[in-house]
């Protein structure tokens, strides 16, 4: 610039803007990063902990609550057996089943019964086959029993074993009973609650086999008596039925033998000898009997 020379306004400003002193530049911001996926703070965390922490404890009280409630409940009076059935028995009385169960009125029906031990006491008995318990709430107890039923005696020097149907003891009588008796076996075992042991098993078998079929009929036999080859079944004391038990028990199943001995009711015979063979068809009558 010359000396003396007076600087028009433009001149000025712009010898004010070459002079003027520069400014420290401001960092830039930097941008907040946010916080990566599946992850939070720390501090809505432990919130988040300290409320599942509370909602479980709470939960567990409301739980045990609900338990002592039942269970106190459970042992009330409510429950407590005022009636005991019996149901599906002929041999024993409900009064003697009841008694060999051990449930008695009074006792809690939850905790008081005992319902395998009733059942084990009832079936400790040859006559009782099955026993089911149940518990009627709120008071009442249904026992269902299942009998073995008898079905024949088997002599045995002055004394009658009574089996049934499968061939197991049910007792020994000193009285003869009114069912058929089995004649002719030699025994081998007797014991109360377990199958007859004799040495002739399978012809037994056979036999209670005809006896079952003997009762699905309009047939009865006094007596049976398998000592010889064929068996001989006594409808009465002088009228027998004679054969190989597979065969009478054929002549039963198809009818045959019941239109026999209706033939000889029809005509008044009540003695002789029926012989049957595997031909049921063809049965021979003899007027003679032994």
């Amino acid at each position: 610039m010359e000396k003396g020379r007076t600087l028009t306004l433009e001149e000025e400003y712009e010898e004010y803007l070459r002079n003027r002193p520069k400014r420290e530049e401001e960092p830039a911001p930097q941008p907040v990063e946010a916080p990566s996926e599946g992850e939070e703070s720390t501090a809505p965390k432990k919130k988040k902990k300290k409320r599942r922490k509370k909602h479980y404890f709470l939960r567990m009280v409301l739980f045990v609550a609900a338990v002592v409630g039942i269970i106190v409940l459970m042992n009330s009076s409510l429950f407590d057996v005022q009636k005991i059935s019996v149901s599906d028995n002929s041999y024993f009385t409900a009064e003697q089943i009841i008694a060999r169960s051990g449930i008695e009125p009074g006792q809690n029906i939850f905790f008081g019964i005992d319902k395998k031990k009733a059942k084990k006491g009832l079936m400790e008995d040859p006559y009782i086959k099955n026993v089911t318990v149940e518990r009627d709430l709120p008071a009442t107890v249904n026992i269902i029993v299942e009998e073995r039923t008898e079905a024949a005696a088997v002599p045995y020097s002055d004394k009658y074993i009574i089996t049934d149907l499968e061939g197991l003891v049910l007792r020994v009588s000193e009285v003869e009973p009114k069912i058929p008796l089995i004649m002719g076996l030699t025994i081998k075992e007797m014991e109360p609650g377990k199958a007859l042991e004799v040495e002739e098993n399978s012809v037994l078998n056979d036999t209670l086999g005809m006896v079952a079929l003997m009762q699905q009929s309009d047939v009865y036999f006094k007596k049976i008596d398998i000592s010889k080859v064929m068996l001989r079944a006594y409808v009465y004391d002088s009228l027998i039925c004679q054969g190989m038990p597979e065969d009478i028990s054929k002549a039963l199943s198809d009818g045959s033998l019941q239109a026999m001995l209706y033939k000889l009711y029809t005509d008044n015979i009540e003695h002789g000898t029926i012989t049957i063979t595997a031909d049921t068809t063809n049965m021979a009558f003899s007027p003679v009997y032994e």
